[in-house]
């Protein structure tokens, strides 16, 4: 394998993040939900509009992971604002660590990460936080191993189907 790098994206990234988005969100949840509700969540979250308006917007920070000129994951982490929920000052939330299946295994979801904790340092923030789907056992095995807790529960809606993820945290020193 080669060396794993991980540079900040930017607007000049935005086909890239639509991309991969589409490709980790299908490899990791299309098994457990619908053909149907797949194809419009894949739709409405990777929209040209929605992807720009996300990469523009000062309080969102992207991060692409690339094995030499080929993506292979990608972060983004929302301050302020740009929380999906919580919109605490004093935190950062880590919107999506996603990672090619074909990687799976190689660290790039901890080098990943690494860059969050970084990230939160760099801003002055006093935990992270997340939610994860209550049955993604892989992500649940991986925060937990990186010190996360569960502090509470939300609906996460795909297609008719409510789903639970669980609200997790990081103190950070």
């Amino acid at each position: 394998m080669s060396s794993i790098i991980i540079n900040k994206a930017g607007i000049r990234d935005l086909e890239t993040i639509q991309n991969i988005g589409r490709q980790t969100f299908s490899e990791t949840f299309a098994e457990s939900n619908s053909e149907e509700a797949m194809k419009t969540y894949l739709e409405e979250s990777f929209s040209t509009e929605k992807v720009n308006s996300e990469l523009t917007n000062p309080n969102s920070h992207f991060f692409i992971a690339w094995e030499e000129d080929i993506p292979v994951g990608y972060l983004k982490l929302n301050s302020g604002e740009a929380q999906t929920e919580l919109k605490d000052e004093t935190s950062l939330e880590i919107e999506r660590i996603y990672v090619k299946k074909s990687h799976h295994g190689q660290k790039v979801g901890q080098l990943l990460y690494d860059q969050a904790l970084e990230t939160a340092r760099s801003l002055n923030k006093s935990y992270l936080w997340l939610g994860v789907w209550e049955e993604n056992l892989r992500a649940l095995q991986f925060y937990r191993k990186n010190g996360f807790e569960e502090f509470g529960t939300h609906t996460f809606r795909l297609g008719n189907d409510d789903q639970t993820d669980l609200m997790m945290k990081k103190m950070l020193d």
